[in-house]
């Protein structure tokens, strides 16, 4: 039976077993901004009160749910002792929620959500009942209305702070690997809908995908991405113009593009309809997978040389250990994925020849033993070939002696994230394991629907517990996981406990972070309802 989540409770707190969510409308949390003499806010909250003394609470009020609201000089508080875990408490402040932190007056609406007057103006945040196809939908719209670029889905940068009409779309280094996701996430879709527009967005993200493989200097090496003449250029990276001048493309491809493409074709593959961008899918896999076998386990650079992070060699094993568990199962899920695509025995040879005959099955489960440091970028680029893997791989010796085993290294940090689509992957490998899907749903429906990258802060909050040690770059990490919709807008390979950032709304993400795991989770049977 389907776990019923009801505003952060479910009916079994625990189970055993991964059983599938049946989705409910939830809370999701909009704020609109008002000048204090607008008609529309309320006359209670026209006049500003006198400030607190000193270190004293500003306002407080019950909202029409009975929840308590608390004004600080800090931001604002929900406080809801009805909700399950994760709802308790609410934070609100940042321009995602606030014009500013000094809350001086609060006001309920009729709709559970709140009217917070700061010292520069008035906010008024609802709290609107929606489903996760809802969301999904207002995400799609995004990426279409601001976030596609010849098709690549795209970043963008915001000339005015929050203004989205003033959106500039630009190149990223891992264009290939977010329109990748973004197909996939849409391929997801419309096996599940049949959707002729979701059919067409897989058809023209997939294109776009394949297109940078054609762009670069030499087939079989995809790019980075590209811009065409005429467009502002870029100003950083490895970039070449094609022979006849129109193109201008990104090289040094990193293993990030390469997995993104093999995690995309294969789910392209079995859930497209078109036979024709099939076989156009399996030339471009068979031609970077000769790539990589034809120069020794490396991806080469029209330079002659190996790519910065391209490199699944034994010698690379050798000189860099940490990366060998990571990059060695990439290899193997790079191979397993172009047999399926292609049926070309060439590279199922190689796959048992790589796992079997040179360890790299066996090196795989080693990446506890050999790992230097928690990188969240290298968790993704674990959990797509994993899912890859599981999908293609039949033998129950290799999945059972090294895959799972494998891949279980890797949840023992994920875990503690609450990450949807990890968390879906996780169970497309191990089906019998004992945990649940209510954590990962709870992170889809508090997954902001502003995308704009506000600048928030959370590292002063008594109720943040910060870890002594830092990140990776150096940077203050919690040790407490906040909600998504109260941390820095990111995407699945940011470390989630990075409780401060973003660029002061002068960018917005795409938001198709939320459409991949919910699709797929929709697809597998994890989240049921809708």
């Amino acid at each position: 039976m389907p776990l019923k989540i009801l505003g952060w409770i479910t009916i079994a707190a625990i189970c055993r077993a991964a059983q599938p969510i049946q989705l409910t409308p939830q809370p999701q949390k909009f704020r609109t901004f008002y000048a204090p003499g607008d008609p529309q806010v309320p006359a209670a909250l026209k006049e500003p009160a006198p400030p607190p003394p000193l270190g004293e609470m500003a306002a407080a009020a019950i909202a029409s749910d009975g929840a308590v609201w608390y004004g600080t000089s800090q931001g604002a508080v929900r406080v809801d002792l009805k909700a399950g875990a994760g709802g308790h408490h609410q934070y609100f402040a940042g321009k995602r929620y606030l014009q500013d932190d000094n809350v001086l007056q609060l006001a309920a609406d009729l709709s559970a959500g709140m009217w917070v007057r700061t010292s520069t103006g008035v906010s008024h945040i609802e709290l609107r009942p929606m489903t996760l196809a809802a969301k999904a939908a207002l995400f799609e719209k995004r990426v279409h209305e601001r976030h596609d670029r010849h098709g690549l889905v795209a970043s963008s940068n915001l000339l005015v702070a929050g203004d989205v009409t003033t959106n500039q779309m630009r190149d990223d280094d891992n264009d290939g690997l977010w329109t990748s996701l973004y197909a996939a996430a849409e391929c997801f879709r419309y096996a599940v809908t049949k959707s002729p527009e979701a059919l067409a967005n897989a058809r023209r993200a997939t294109e776009a995908v394949l297109f940078l493989e054609e762009v670069a200097g030499k087939r079989g090496f995809p790019a980075r991405s590209y811009i065409r003449k005429g467009e502002p250029m870029p100003q950083d990276g490895q970039w070449h113009w094609t022979a006849d001048g129109q193109y201008y493309w990104k090289g040094d491809t990193s293993s990030d593009e390469i997995v993104g493409h093999l995690f995309l074709y294969g789910v392209a593959t079995d859930l497209l309809p078109d036979a024709a961008l099939k076989t156009r899918i399996a030339g471009t896999t068979a031609r970077i997978m000769d790539h990589i076998l034809d120069h020794g386990y490396y991806l080469i650079d029209v330079t002659g040389r190996p790519t910065t992070w391209g490199r699944w060699s034994p010698d690379y094993f050798r000189e860099n250990p940490p990366d060998s568990p990571l990059n060695s199962m990439e290899l193997l899920s790079f191979l397993k994925t172009a047999a399926h695509i292609t049926g070309n025995l060439r590279y199922e040879k190689e796959y048992r020849n790589a796992a079997l005959d040179m360890g790299y099955a066996h090196l795989a489960t080693r990446y506890k033993e050999l790992r230097e440091e928690i990188n969240y970028s290298d968790e993704e680029l674990a959990m797509l070939p994993f899912y890859c893997l599981f999908r293609y791989e039949r033998d129950e010796d290799l999945l059972n002696r090294y895959y799972r085993p494998a891949m279980d290294g890797w949840w023992e940090n994920i875990v503690r994230e609450d990450n949807p689509l990890w968390t879906f992957i996780y169970a497309t490998g191990q089906p019998k394991a004992s945990f649940g899907f209510v954590p990962a749903a709870r992170t889809l429906y508090s997954m902001p629907v502003d995308t704009i990258e506000w600048t928030v802060k959370n590292s002063h909050r008594k109720d943040v517990v910060m870890d002594r040690a830092l990140d990776r770059s150096q940077r203050p990490q919690a040790k407490t996981l906040l909600p998504r919709d109260e941390l820095p807008v990111a995407k699945w390979n940011s470390n989630p406990f990075d409780v401060d950032g973003g660029f002061d709304g002068h960018a917005e993400d795409d938001g198709a972070a939320f459409l991949l795991p919910y699709w797929l989770g929709r697809y597998h049977g994890f989240l049921v309802g809708e």
